[in-house]
């Protein structure tokens, strides 16, 4: 049997079923198991940094955040890939065009410039709620690590048109990122076992999302959950049950990652 020293968990569709803001106890039972056996935990999120989950009885070694644009470890920033700021002018711009709403997320906060419902209810599987600002504008000088808009995949290249430097991830088919060309969890992954001397096959990783897929690649085992989009599973190592069937806890039970 393998010996893992560092675990990857994406969130929401993963350790949390969609909507909720507590972990299954047998969820947080394995977690913190794990963490008692000596192994790293790594939260691999879309979310932005401001609006990562914290859970009782329960804390992360490292924070991979944006989408991987945005690392933290004990407090200690070990990545950090900010949009260009032509880039996000020109997306703020396209999308105005498209008369679309758009958040944009730093390190502090995540507002928009209005709503729509679609892009409420994105924000809704997170548990979180828009805001909107009021200095939009002065907010988009700054650094931004990630935009959010709804959209359909045939509107991506327009959304993009005019950029240089970025990309979109996404894990719901009525809204998307916009993260760095440099970003992506997969990226981001690679960056966290470097920074901590592990090589590739001592991780494995735990995704449901399309955004997922280059994180479990970039490990020595990628998971993909019972709920995951059929583009997951055929490209992961292996699947195991699905969220609401608490899957991380089973497979790692079986697989007796338990040790004292």
């Amino acid at each position: 049997m393998k010996t893992y020293t560092h675990l990857v968990f994406d969130i929401d569709g993963t350790l949390l079923k969609l909507g909720c803001k507590e972990l299954s106890p047998n969820t947080l039972g394995a977690l913190q198991q794990l963490q008692r056996s000596g192994i790293l935990l790594c939260m691999a999120t879309g979310r932005s940094y401001p609006a990562i989950p914290h859970f009782d009885g329960i804390k992360f070694d490292i924070y991979l955040t944006f989408n991987g644009s945005y690392v933290v470890s004990h407090n200690r920033v070990i990545r950090k890939e900010p949009l260009h700021h032509d880039d996000v002018a020109c997306i703020v711009r396209n999308l105005k065009q498209m008369n679309r709403a758009i958040a944009i997320s730093n390190t502090n906060s995540v507002v928009t410039n209005g709503t729509d419902p679609e892009l409420e209810q994105y924000f809704s599987f997170g548990s979180s709620k828009l805001i909107i600002a009021d200095n939009f504008d002065e907010l988009c000088n700054g650094d931004v690590f990630q935009i959010m808009c709804s959209c359909r995949k045939e509107e991506y290249s327009k959304i993009l048109e005019g950029t240089t430097n970025t990309q979109i991830t996404a894990w719901w088919d009525k809204a998307a990122d916009i993260i760095p060309l440099s970003g992506g969890k997969g990226a981001a992954v690679a960056d966290v076992l470097k920074y901590f001397g592990f090589s590739k096959d001592e991780a494995i990783a735990f995704g449901d999302g399309i955004n997922d897929i280059e994180m479990l690649q970039a490990v020595g085992t990628g998971v993909a959950m019972g709920n995951a989009k059929a583009a997951v599973k055929e490209m992961a190592d292996e699947i195991c049950e699905s969220v609401e069937d608490d899957g991380v806890f089973t497979y790692c039970q079986a697989r007796n990652f338990f040790r004292e």
